[in-house]
This record gives structure tokens, C-alpha cells and sequence, in this order.
């Protein structure tokens, strides 16, 4: 079975050399070019491609957020990024998102099909410099992490409840606590997360 190949990029040319790389290619199927996340949203969901080759910078919504909405319907599909961007941050919060590779467009095209075949394999291709920033990144001390990283199974658990919803005197009653013992709490997550609100708080622990 050929992999199943969908295209998400606003360049017409690049989705027009890209379609035709993949058409060449015995082992792929093109299944959809887009040129807006917007179009790439309502129609994956029905062609169900095995990898989507995702631009970032796209006119209204951007390549990130169209893979974080999507693989939260389509968690089997595997995004590869193919994008002009080599900052940090791009990088990051496309494989946050839920990307699987990241790429220049400047890659050469055997090199673009082989990424394909890996991702869908369960690799995650990029080049060897973004793969290195990756690894520094998982390399920092525990005091560069997350202040969310820090929290304690407990603190982390009455975070869990106020994300819930719950009170205090819920929280209290739930976990068989005293009043006081949840203020005490309150003032230790917000002294960690370096926050001054129960909205702050739960926004930065759901951000992890």
C-alpha cells in the first residue's frame, strides 16, 4: 500500500513541485494540496493521509495550531514541517504541537522522500543542527525546566483540582484536608509558578 501524502503550504509553486515529487514517487499517493489550514482542517479529517507535509507561516490560521488541532482528531496521522524557519521556537512548538519532523524546504527532494518514508516509519527526521538544539534542550539542568516540573505529586494534584473546577473547601473536603492545609497550597504554587492568580496558576500547569 502506498504511504497516503496530503500538502498544506500556500506557495503555489512549492505545492505544485511538491505534488509532482510525490506523484513520481511509486511508493506515495498524493490525497490533498492545500493552501490554508482552514481547507487542510475541514478536508484531512476524510482523506485520512498517512503524513502531512505542513508549511508554518500560512494566511490566517499557521501551521502550528493546524497540527495541534488536527492530531488531536487524527493522532495516527504524522506530521512532517516543511518550512523556512530555523529558530527555536518554530521548532519547538511544532513538535509541542504534535509534529513528528522538521525540515528546511531547501532540503533536496531525495532527502524530502526519505523523511516521508521515515516519519511514517516512526522516525522523526531533521537536519543534524535542529536534531542537536533538541537534544541541548533535553539536556538542561532541572532548574531551566518548567516550574511546573518542580511541583510537588501533591501540589500537582490540587492544581489538577482547581483546573477541575473545585473550591477550596472542596478541595479541602475531597481530599480529606483542612482548610488551611489548601491555603498553605496556594501560597506555595503560587511562590513556584511565580504566579498571583488561582487563573494564572492553572493556565501556566495546563501549559506544563
Amino acid at each position: 500500500m502506498p504511504i497516503k501524502v496530503a500538502i498544506v503550504d500556500d506557495d503555489e509553486g512549492i505545492r505544485t513541485s511538491l505534488a509532482t515529487l510525490i506523484h513520481r514517487a511509486p511508493a506515495l499517493r498524493l490525497v490533498g494540496d492545500y493552501a490554508d489550514a482552514e481547507a487542510a482542517l475541514r478536508d484531512i479529517p476524510h482523506r485520512k493521509p498517512d503524513v502531512v507535509l505542513m508549511d508554518i507561516n500560512l494566511p490566517g490560521i499557521n501551521g502550528v495550531e493546524c497540527v495541534r488541532q488536527l492530531k488531536s482528531s487524527l493522532p495516527a496521522v504524522q506530521f512532517l514541517m516543511l518550512t523556512v524557519y530555523e529558530d527555536s521556537d518554530s521548532l519547538f512548538n511544532s513538535l509541542k504541537a504534535g509534529a513528528s519532523g522538521y525540515l528546511l524546504k531547501r532540503t533536496a527532494s531525495a532527502r524530502l522522500l526519505e523523511a516521508i518514508r521515515d516519519v511514517y516509519g516512526g522516525g522523526s527526521p531533521m537536519t543534524p543542527q535542529l536534531a542537536r538544539r533538541v537534544v541541548q534542550y533535553f539536556s538542561k539542568p532541572a532548574e531551566g525546566k518548567s516550574p511546573v516540573a518542580r511541583l510537588t505529586p501533591g501540589e500537582k494534584d490540587f492544581l489538577d483540582q482547581l483546573a477541575k473546577g473545585y473550591a477550596y473547601k472542596e478541595i479541602a473536603d475531597r481530599r480529606n484536608i483542612s482548610i488551611d492545609t489548601v491555603r498553605s497550597y496556594v501560597r506555595t504554587v503560587y511562590e513556584k509558578l511565580h504566579v498571583h492568580s488561582r487563573t494564572e496558576a492553572v493556565v501556566k500547569y495546563l501549559r506544563g
